[in-house]
């Protein structure tokens, strides 16, 4: 099993979409590359993500990432749908240098390469959100969320 860190604006969407991809075996809705390391001390910094947890046999770094384009803008900077500021920037973040690198070279493979607003990054921190986070649309179906519903579902088994 391998780990990223995915962003793509307000997490619990991002969260309820990544889990029903192939090959994912794990998500879990966080923050990353902030400023502190405990979010009681600040929320500076870090971007809502959600941790994925992946078999490489099934699923390619390169395909998640594909996956996140479908249900992001992947131009725009700092928002997603209505949320607004530095914490809904999109991003991959990743301790392996390997999928750093093979995420920048399908990004710089697509014609508008340099219009591309996400990040990629080592993951410098990580931060567990609160439980009320954890799958929040599967608890609160009717809570706000930027990706449409239908695309919420579309790999579900």
């Amino acid at each position: 099993m391998e780990t990223v860190y995915m962003a793509g604006g307000c997490l619990w969407g991002v969260q309820a979409f990544i889990k029903t991809l192939p090959g994912v075996r794990l998500t879990e809705a966080g923050r990353a590359n902030g400023a502190s390391k405990t979010l009681e001390e600040d929320y500076d910094g870090y971007a809502e993500c959600v941790k994925t947890t992946f078999d490489p046999e099934l699923v390619t770094i390169e395909e998640l990432v594909t996956y996140l384009f479908e249900v992001i803008d992947p131009y725009s900077i700092n928002k997603q749908g209505d949320d607004i500021g530095e914490k809904y920037r999109t991003g991959v973040y990743s301790e392996n240098p390997e999928h750093l690198k093979l995420v920048e070279a399908l990004i710089q493979k697509r014609e508008d390469y340099d219009l591309i607003g996400v990040e990629v990054l080592p993951l410098e921190n990580y931060v567990k959100s609160a439980e009320e986070h954890q799958d929040r649309l599967d608890k609160y179906p009717d809570d706000y969320c930027h990706i449409p519903k239908d695309l919420l579902k579309k790999y579900d088994d």
